[in-house]
């Protein structure tokens, strides 16, 4: 069975018809039976972390869902929301729990890297410098205002991002750069 069949043709989580997709539910194997159908603006939320709790008042529907991938994205979004009420009340069988488990220990392992304004930075995305450093090794200074695009995270460092300027790989501190 389709997604789109399986939700009727609306979001699995709010309801909304609206700019409907699949979602793979964090920890899962990116099947069907691991994904959810969602509208534009449950994704858009859920991707970027930015989660408005007035929206997800709709949990309180969902989380009662026979679709296991519906109950354990409903779990995640409602310990990301800190939703304590509403997460007492669900029962998950064992496997759904220890998904729940695997996804939330995910994400508090991974490194958030942020610009010098407290803004989370994706890979890709294009930053300012903000003073002008001088580059140990490569006989030049990153100049205050230079845009590096296309940045990429360490996974190790959470307070540097890499970058190219002036066709040279170098390591910025975050706390010198801003997200363009």
């Amino acid at each position: 069975m389709s997604l789109e069949t399986r939700s009727g043709g609306i979001c699995e989580l709010c309801g909304s018809n609206e700019g409907l997709s699949a979602l793979e539910v964090p920890q899962g194997d990116a099947s069907e039976d691991q994904s959810v159908y969602v509208c534009s603006n449950c994704k858009t939320q859920i991707e970027s972390g930015e989660l408005e709790e007035s929206h997800f008042n709709c949990l309180n529907d969902s989380m009662w869902s026979e679709t296991p991938a519906v109950k354990v994205m409903s779990a995640i979004l409602l310990n990301k929301l800190a939703r304590q009420d509403l997460l007492e009340m669900m029962y998950l069988e064992e496997a759904e729990q220890s998904w729940v488990d695997k996804a939330l220990n995910a994400n508090a392992n991974k490194l958030v890297h942020k610009d010098a304004n407290g803004v989370i930075l994706n890979a890709g995305d294009s930053i300012v410098i903000l003073k002008d450093l001088e580059v140990k090794g490569a006989g030049f200074t990153a100049k205050r205002g230079t845009t590096v695009t296309r940045i990429a995270l360490p996974a190790d460092m959470d307070d540097h991002i890499e970058g190219r300027v002036n066709g040279t790989k170098i390591f910025l501190k975050t706390e010198f750069i801003k997200k363009a």
